[in-house]
């Protein structure tokens, strides 16, 4: 028997081995987070499991399986599949137009079964593998100024067209501007990183007054101005700001928040969770879950910092921005900073589609992790 075959580890040792790359830290991180979210949601429903708190907790135990599955998943079969999954993404998002659902006076679901998808999510995750790939396979030229960059631009710009149509504009802002940063990342010219600012800027007031739907509009209206209209449009950021202020220091204690337990507060259980944690456990409480949700930013960034591959760094990055802009608009949202634009606080909030893209992402960081060695063969250009 050669030493070779000594020596060569077997599938399980494999495994094992790939197990043991993972970041259990950054895993117990998005599990605290999870679980504090479960919390609350049992605290809301009356100290009741359903219809909220159960269903959560089993998703997650569901999604933190596939996230770990898909974790070991070699970097080359993500690399392989970025463009289908952009390209399923992006059919998906269209039939929403065609065969959606309605709610809440939208049209962003898509009935198949007994299951209810929101493509707009699957898009997120399709957007970053494929502009990952696609900056993976150009050189530093073309990715700073060069017409390939027309490329990556109608990527970005096709799903959020659509998911504005729907209408979505939360989502669909969180699109562009991940799709922005990870442009910037892939080494885009500050030349053009200028003028897009600037042009954006110029842009926004014909936007306002021209593209958005009515209900829209006076939602931005209203935050420049809530007190306009405390008993109609201003009524949810009016709501979540008392929560907030009334919790003080330490807060109102569990299941004791006026706001939140007598249905003052609107989605409390979605978007406005984290306004109902601000009553309950205060402003301790809130720094407690913004510097969980710091850590698991951290280190999905040293995930992609270590990475020795272009579209492993990426991909992890990309991943990253969604999460923080998740954070970043939603903490925004509730406490006034920005319009209500119905974006959830992922992991904390209630809903399963979004829990699920969150946990697909951080299957994807983690396989970054996992095989931050592996060669990725490089493309050339837009098409590879």
């Amino acid at each position: 028997m050669t030493v070779s075959a000594l020596t060569r580890p077997g599938e399980r040792d494999r495994l094992i081995v790939k197990l043991g790359e993972i970041d259990w830290m950054f895993c117990l991180v998005l599990t605290l987070i999870a679980g504090a979210g479960g919390v609350m949601l049992f605290s809301i429903a009356g100290s009741s499991w359903m219809p909220w708190a159960l269903p959560h907790l089993l998703r997650y135990v569901l999604f933190f399986a596939i996230m770990i599955a898909l974790s070991l998943v070699d970097l080359r079969v993500w690399f392989t599949l970025a463009y289908p999954v952009y390209g399923i993404g992006l059919v998906l998002t269209a039939l929403v137009d065609v065969v959606g659902h309605h709610a809440l006076g939208a049209q962003r679901w898509l009935q198949l079964g007994p299951i209810t998808i929101q493509p707009s999510e699957i898009m997120k995750i399709g957007l970053v593998l494929a502009l990952a790939r696609f900056y993976h396979g150009a050189s530093g030229r073309t990715a700073q100024l060069s017409w390939w960059l027309l490329w990556p631009a109608l990527l970005i710009l096709m799903p959020v067209a659509l998911v504005a149509k729907q209408p979505d504009l939360g989502t669909a802002l969180l699109i562009l501007m991940t799709g922005g940063v990870i442009m910037i990342l892939g080494g885009l010219s500050w030349r053009l990183i200028t003028i897009g600012f600037l042009g954006a800027i110029a842009v926004v007031p014909p936007a306002v007054m021209f593209g958005l739907h009515d209900y829209q509009r006076k939602r931005l209206l209203t935050f420049l101005n809530p007190e306009s209209d405390l008993s109609g449009s201003g009524y949810h950021i009016q709501q979540s700001k008392i929560a907030l202020g009334s919790g003080g220091l330490l807060g109102k204690g569990y299941g004791l928040g006026s706001q939140s337990q007598l249905n003052f507060l609107p989605e409390k259980q979605t978007d406005f969770i984290f306004s109902t944690l601000a009553e309950e456990f205060g402003f301790v409480g809130c720094v407690s879950i913004i510097l969980l949700y710091a850590a698991v930013i951290f280190m999905a960034l040293r995930t992609a910092y270590i990475s020795h591959s272009h579209f492993g760094r990426l991909a992890a990055a990309g991943v990253t921005v969604t999460f923080a802009l998740y954070v970043l608009i939603n903490g925004s949202m509730v406490m006034g900073l920005a319009p209500v634009v119905g974006v959830p606080m992922p992991l904390l909030s209630y809903g399963g589609t979004v829990m699920l893209t969150v946990m697909i992402g951080f299957g994807l960081v983690q396989a970054v992790r996992v095989h931050r060695y592996s060669e990725v063969t490089s493309g050339k250009g837009a098409l590879m």
